[in-house]
């Protein structure tokens, strides 16, 4: 199929953008890298009347340390995000998205716009309790990355509102690990594990609707516990659902040896 008729807009500033989303009235789309916006238009899921194409914006690709950790803005390319230094996480997660093709063109801002809940940075910024910033008629306003993700590919950004930069946290400690049938295909289960400022979090991805944290597993930790201890009380937290991927005891499986993985690949047993 080719994509229904829509206006087509290159915005020239971050202002322009909101100025057209606004003027769309919630019938306009932003256009990134394109990667999970352009299948949806061919198969006319989606309808959009107005496309905003936001990759001559300038000042929105930058990657940037700040006290410790790293403010990355909105049309960095996840190839990009794989070869930077400054945040190690994030370059290990980048790794997992997709393929070449897809890694070149995609952004940091549209994967953490769409809330896929099997993709992987959504998963890092709710992990690390990111701070993203988004940029709308009233000015900027900034949130909490678990504030942000309401429901698979929902978020609580406005219509007329676009993300423009994320800022990722100092960590002490850190680590990763993803299950997927093959390397680059959507993960089955990802975990992420985080010590921000003294505090363990460890959350899960692939198992809900949005990134969902392992609360009884980061008290199994806080109270001195074993990574297998806290590996067992995640899988038991969590209320996946089955699908053709995988059976609610499978998801459970595989989510505990995540957590232990990303635990040991923190340091911590």
């Amino acid at each position: 199929m080719k994509c229904a008729p829509f206006e087509y807009v290159r915005a020239g500033s971050v202002d322009e953008v909101v100025k057209v989303l606004g003027e769309a009235d919630g019938d306009g789309k932003i256009l990134a890298g394109g990667q999970s916006l352009v299948p949806v238009l061919a198969l006319r899921m989606a309808r959009p009347s107005v496309l905003v194409d936001v990759n001559r914006i300038p000042g929105l690709s930058s990657i940037r340390p700040v006290d410790g950790g790293v403010e990355v803005g909105a049309l960095v390319r996840h190839s990009r995000l794989v070869e930077q230094t400054h945040y190690p996480l994030l370059a290990e997660a980048a790794r997992w998205i997709g393929h070449t093709a897809i890694r070149t063109r995609g952004t940091m801002g549209g994967s953490i716009a769409h809330a896929d809940p099997a993709a992987e940075l959504p998963v890092v910024a709710a992990g690390t309790d990111a701070r993203i910033t988004i940029a709308g008629p009233s000015g900027e306003r900034t949130v909490a990355a678990e504030e942000l993700f309401l429901s698979a590919l929902m978020t609580s950004l406005d219509e007329d509102e676009m993300i423009v930069r994320v800022r990722y946290p100092a960590l002490d400690r850190w680590g990763f690990a993803e299950f997927s049938r093959r390397h680059g295909d959507f993960a089955l289960v990802t975990a992420v594990v985080a010590t921000v400022a003294g505090q363990t979090r460890v959350t899960l991805g692939g198992v809900g609707a949005v990134p969902v944290r392992a609360t009884h597993a980061e008290q199994v930790l806080a109270r001195g516990g074993t990574a297998g201890e806290a590996a067992a009380a995640a899988s038991e937290e969590i209320e996946p659902t089955a699908d053709l991927h995988g059976t609610v005891p499978f998801r459970r499986a595989i989510a505990g040896e995540m957590v232990r993985r990303a635990l040991a690949d923190a340091g911590i047993e």
